[in-house]
């Protein structure tokens, strides 16, 4: 079982429907103990290859420009802004330059601590996200990292699938609230950039109502669980 490709998108139930398959094929020829070990050996090679991705994912942000747009709209559809002709690209670079459609804009000092700034907030944002990511395909995976026959019964009578759903959402719900908690610090460096570069201003999509809507999103979707 140990050639079965995992792949680095593959939700949590074709996962286990991949494991379940390679390990119903071979139940019949090699010991209990024996694939038990090998489910185990795939999840541990599963948690690093989640490790290693997200890892460049994140090296990703450090390095990369910062794309400016509808990134950090949360819980609306602003058909009037979807209907107005698209903005140029514009991105902040790690070393604070904005970038429109490639060419750096003229900035001075004070107006370069705000684009890092700005940039520092967002980016930080989109960690939490991962990590949150990472916590979610940890549950996972732990989720299925058990007995074979264990494995097999809870696939088969859906028990495993709504205690996997229950797990992540008690395993991710501290980060998700945490993401909203923070838009007003981004909200703040928005406006303070748009106050200070004003090419900067028409990608300024957070609204003020958007720290409400997420905040009320999060409390629908877990209320559920």
């Amino acid at each position: 079982m140990r050639n079965i490709p995992l792949r680095r998108a593959l939700p949590p139930t074709l996962l286990i429907a991949v494991l379940l398959a390679a390990s119903a094929a071979t139940a019949n020829e090699r010991p209990a103990g024996s694939i038990n070990d090998e489910i185990r050996a795939d999840m541990a090679d599963a948690r690093r290859e989640v490790q290693a991705d997200l890892a460049v994912a994140r090296a990703e942000l450090d390095t990369g420009n910062l794309e400016l747009g509808q990134n950090l709209r949360f819980g609306r559809s602003d058909k009037s802004h979807d209907k107005a002709d698209p903005l140029p690209r514009a991105e902040i670079t790690p070393a604070g330059d904005l970038l429109i459609e490639g060419e750096p804009l003229a900035i001075d000092a004070g107006q370069r601590r705000e684009l890092l700034a700005y940039r520092s907030h967002v980016i930080d944002i989109a960690k939490a996200g991962i990590d949150i990511g990472e916590r979610s395909a940890n549950a996972a995976l732990d989720a299925v990292d058990q007995g074979l026959f264990r494995l097999m019964f809870g696939a088969m009578t859906g028990s495993l699938e709504r205690r996997m759903e229950k797990t992540i959402r008690q395993t991710v719900e501290p980060g998700v609230r945490q993401i909203c908690q923070r838009l007003p610090e981004v909200f703040d460096a928005q406006q303070r950039l748009g106050e200070a570069v004003p090419a900067f201003r028409p990608y300024a999509t957070l609204r003020a109502d958007d720290i409400d809507d997420c905040m009320r999103q999060v409390h629908q979707e877990f209320a559920r669980s």
